[in-house]
């Protein structure tokens, strides 16, 4: 199963906010500018965050989504970066003074995007989102049931760990691109296992669709809904 929306509530909010940057509100208004192109299910979080503060959104030049590691774009001729440290380290970006904190934050089961300013690192943004409280009862029923679960998400692996470990999860795949789900899924059937997936956003719908089974979580997406078998809606 995947974690945001389906293990968690998928109503993330912005809980932390480092930075580094001498002007704090300077920086969260690039990011929400980058972040209001983007189409990822914590952008919008993101922005509404920034909007709080009553933070006016400036224009983006050149707005570019990398699939599974972030976003960048020019905001009043900054390149603004968000994304992942990996992404980060391959661009060969020090993260090193903001590693305290994602470490931190991510143990606590939040997901942490890291920002760069013209290829300089400059702060970073934790983003919480709540475990459903029915989800350690239905991950302890299926185990009762030998049935083996796993986690299947894009997430950091520390953030993904302390997750599965609150609703009692063994096996966990992080830090996994919506086309490395379909591999995970091709791995676990090579295994010998008959696999159902559950997942509820447009990057869960190729695993779906590559899944013996697969259920959409009936408050997801329209893709997912269409590429899976059976959806799970809550009843009136």
């Amino acid at each position: 199963m995947d974690k945001t929306g389906t293990v968690t509530e998928g109503k993330p909010t912005v809980t932390d906010f480092f930075t580094l940057n001498p002007d704090a509100r300077e920086l969260l208004q690039m990011v929400a500018a980058i972040e209001r192109n983007s189409e990822h299910p914590l952008a919008e979080v993101i922005v509404e965050y920034a909007k709080q503060q009553g933070l006016d959104i400036p224009k983006v030049i050149g707005f570019e989504a990398i699939a599974g590691n972030g976003v960048e774009g020019k905001v009043e001729n900054c390149l603004v970066q968000v994304g992942t440290r990996l992404w980060m380290d391959q661009q060969r970006i020090d993260t090193s003074a903001l590693h305290q904190y994602q470490d931190a934050w991510e143990i606590g089961g939040k997901t942490v995007v890291l920002i760069a300013v013209n290829y300089v690192a400059r702060g970073l943004i934790g983003i919480d989102d709540k475990v459903k409280p029915s989800s350690q009862i239905v991950v302890r029923d299926l185990q009762r049931m030998k049935i083996e679960v796993v986690m299947l998400t894009g997430d950091n692996q520390a953030t993904a760990e302390a997750i599965a470990h609150e609703v009692g999860i063994k096996r966990v795949f992080a830090q996994v691109r919506p086309d490395q789900k379909v591999a995970k899924i091709r791995e676990l059937q090579a295994e010998g296992k008959i696999v159902a997936m559950v997942g509820d956003g447009i990057n869960d719908a190729p695993a779906l669709a590559q899944a013996n089974v697969g259920i959409a979580i009936g408050t997801g997406t329209d893709v997912v809904i269409a590429a899976s078998d059976i959806t799970l809606r809550v009843a009136n």
